[in-house]
This record gives structure tokens, sequence and C-alpha cells, in this order.
């Protein structure tokens, strides 16, 4: 399957451009999307990230990432060539990557930084594929198990 990342590097992250459409590409394979996709990516600061939640969102607050769609899927649905970037690609959405939080986040837990920006890459690819984790039930415990299943495909368990 052929997918392609976009990546938009506004903040300097050394080496994790490869490792994020590494993360990406991997999810998607891994949750069986047929089409050929593009996703675009933003690593960014805690301002800029700040500022797209407020304007996006209307959440003045800081965040680890952020996931904008391009369509409303639902998770197993496959995407549609309905929004297209450059006519062969069917364009997912974007996502932003607060890399200050990232490295944040990976001294918290105790893990390497790597481990994080690719944990929230693929978090944020499963909610361009429809994933959500708002509520406490089985919607959450469904993403909770795909991110899982694809870190541990990565060789990033925790």
């Amino acid at each position: 399957m052929k997918h392609r990342v976009i990546l938009t590097v506004q903040y300097r992250a050394p080496g994790c451009a490869r490792l994020i459409k590494k993360a990406i590409i991997r999810t998607l394979n891994e949750e069986n999307i047929l089409p050929s996709c593009a996703v675009g990516v933003l690593i960014t600061g805690p301002e800029e990230i700040r500022d797209l939640n407020r304007e996006k969102r209307a959440l003045d607050r800081y965040t680890d990432v952020l996931s904008f769609p391009a369509a409303q899927l639902v998770p197993g649905m496959q995407p549609e060539a309905g929004v297209f970037d450059s006519g062969r690609y069917v364009y997912l959405g974007d996502i932003a990557i607060n890399i200050e939080a990232a490295k944040q986040q990976a001294s918290e837990y105790g893990h390497e930084l790597k481990r994080e920006i690719a944990y929230l890459a693929v978090h944020s690819t499963l909610h361009l594929l429809g994933y959500d984790h708002m509520d406490e039930g089985e919607q959450k415990r469904l993403m909770r198990s795909r991110e899982e299943a694809i870190m541990s495909s990565l060789s990033l368990k925790r």
C-alpha cells in the first residue's frame, strides 16, 4: 500500500520526521487502509499548538497533539476517494504535534522521546480514522487496544 505523509516542520525536531512517517504508515497498514493516503503533519511548540487549539476547537489551553480529520470516518471504514491531494491520494487530514509536550511526557512516563513521538503520531492517526476516546467505555478501550497493538508492531511498547 502506498501512503504519503507530508511533514511541515515549524519547530526544530531533529530526527522525528522519519519516525513520525513510519508510525503513520504503520498505523494505516495495521488498520488495513487500502487507498493511497496523505496526512499533513505539523511539528510545533506549545504556543502554536495553543493557538491552534483555541482557533479550531475553542479551547484556550496547551495540548500534546491535535488531529483534524478531513472526513467523518468510523473505525474500520475505508476512506473514500472524495477528498484528494493531487488526484492520487485520499487526504485523511492533519496532525499537529507539540514537541515540547512530547519531551515532557517522555520524561514523566520514563521512556524515550522517540516512543512518545511515535505514540502521538499513532494516536492522532487513529483519530483521523474515526477512533475516539472521549467516553470511558468501549470506544476508549478499542482505541487504546489499537494503539498498543500498533506500538508493539513498531517495537515501541511501554
